[in-house]
């Protein structure tokens, strides 16, 4: 494993995510002696996190864009990072099957370490840039591919070195970090900046930045979905109903709402239309059978609307 480099370890060292949060420096007391007060703290220092995002909203909008582009192409959205940022990117990934009934292939998450990183901290491999790169190559990363960088300092060279296998191999390429270009730069395509600033626990990046990154995330592959068609208003309607009770209930309420019809009626539509919610409303809505409903789906690439009016 290559050793971290020197300078760069000195350059983290200036990030605004490493600095001390002055208005946090009574926390450690606090937390023993008044903690809803130590809560109250962290939370005022959270609240400007809403703004942090607001600053990159265009940028966010350019991934997201761009990773419907690479999922309407044949293309993947891979997310890849070291710690807390690369277990982000794996739970976003991990949720889209059963938020959005896309293959679990389409959308990726990888983490420096693998699957046992997950669950443990594997301290190092972060400083890998060569790791980076073959943890890409090995799912043969591609033009038709977005790679979305996660590092919370922009200074994980594990991160660094995946996004420069990514434009080797002529993938669309993206970074998400929570310091300016300024204070460390990237060479993805799109780069999203959300400055988080000091945290409440200096240099603890699980925390405000981590959850701006979620946001991020949250907000990524939501709008890519969304633009897919797998959103009909603000309704899950490709919801996996054959995940859970919870999510087979959740899809006959949409055929009750998006009909409309009664729960018995949703039912049967659904169960006809094996599960799928927009097969089961253009069936309830059009009068057609399960064949003539998925075919004038599949002649608007999916999207209800277009067949609903």
């Amino acid at each position: 494993m290559n050793k971290p480099d020197p300078a760069l370890r000195a350059s983290c060292e200036k990030l605004a995510t490493e600095a001390p949060n002055p208005a946090t420096a009574d926390l450690g007391r606090l937390a023993s002696v008044d903690p809803v007060a130590a809560v109250g703290l962290m939370l005022e220092a959270d609240r400007g996190l809403l703004d942090a995002l607001s600053s990159a909203s265009i940028d966010i909008a350019a991934v997201a864009r761009a990773a419907a582009t690479a999922l309407e192409s044949g293309g993947r959205l891979i997310y890849i990072g070291a710690g807390t940022s690369g277990r982000l990117g794996v739970l976003d990934a991990v949720e889209c099957p059963p938020t959005f009934q896309v293959d679990d292939s389409r959308v990726v998450g990888i983490l420096a370490g693998g699957h046992g990183a997950m669950f443990a901290a594997v301290e190092g491999i972060e400083d890998n840039p060569e790791a980076g790169a073959r943890d890409l190559a090995e799912h043969k990363v591609g033009p038709l591919d977005l790679v979305v960088g996660i590092s919370a300092s922009a200074s994980a060279p594990y991160v660094h070195g995946a996004i420069a296998h990514a434009n080797s191999a002529g993938a669309a390429t993206a970074m998400i970090a929570c310091v300016t270009k300024a204070e460390r730069g990237d060479e993805a395509t799109l780069s999203v900046r959300i400055p988080t600033g000091p945290e409440s626990l200096a240099g603890s990046t699980r925390l405000r930045a981590g959850t701006a990154t979620k946001m991020a995330l949250n907000m990524i592959s939501t709008l890519a979905m969304a633009a897919r068609g797998k959103v009909h208003g603000n309704l899950m309607v490709d919801v996996n109903t054959a995940g859970n009770h919870k999510l087979l209930v959740r899809g006959r309420g949409l055929v009750v709402q998006l009909v409309p019809c009664n729960p018995d009626r949703a039912a049967a539509l659904l169960n006809e239309a094996g599960g799928a919610v927009k097969v089961a409303v253009v069936m309830g809505r059009k009068g057609l059978n399960q064949k003539e409903a998925q075919a004038r789906l599949d002649q608007v690439g999916g999207v209800l609307g277009d067949v609903l009016g």
